[in-house]
């Protein structure tokens, strides 16, 4: 069991330490908090093998301790100035969410329909290029053999329909903001 923790350590030790600076902004603090979260790793260790992320059980540690940290100190605080009104990490931003919120899936399927429109105003040979690699996920090898052309040709073809799409895209002022430059 020990040299479980210590492989865990070894792994997750940086990481960790990294999130208490995150969140204190101050080295003493942060050392004080990584402290406290591993010895709550410690403790814990029983229940290891149940874990199956063990990076986002770490991180609930993490979280945890600060705010349990930050809430003792407010009210301990004689001078409540002293203290800052809100924390300016946004704690639920730190922890990793594997759904997506509604206005995220909302915005995906914008995205993906205004992409696929301008998909089929492209040229047909950079379309079905464009489609054979990304929706029927061919390899290049095999689009070129479906397309009867070399491997260079079908990425030139692929390159300038990716190019085309983009110019596309920043033309039109309802996507430019999604176009990365």
């Amino acid at each position: 069991m020990e040299n479980n923790l210590d492989g865990l350590y070894e792994e997750y030790g940086r990481y960790i330490y990294h999130l208490c600076l995150k969140l204190t902004r101050n080295k003493e603090e942060a050392e004080d908090v990584m402290q406290d979260v591993w010895v709550k790793v410690i403790r814990s260790s029983a229940n290891l093998d149940s874990v199956d992320h063990v990076k986002g059980w770490l991180t609930t540690i993490c979280m945890n301790t600060f705010r349990d940290r930050y809430r003792k100190n407010v009210r301990r605080s004689e001078y409540v100035m002293n203290q800052p009104a809100t924390l300016e990490v946004p704690l639920l931003d730190l922890v990793p969410s594997e759904t997506m919120t509604p206005a995220e899936i909302v915005e995906q399927n914008d995205i993906q329909l205004l992409i696929q429109q301008k998909i089929h105003e492209l040229d047909a040979i950079y379309r079905k290029t464009i489609e054979y690699f990304y929706l029927d996920q061919y390899s290049l090898i095999e689009i070129s053999e479906k397309m009867k052309v070399s491997i260079g040709t079908v990425k030139s073809r692929l390159f300038r329909a990716r190019k085309y799409l983009k110019e596309m895209l920043m033309e039109d002022y309802s996507v430019r903001e999604y176009v990365t430059a």
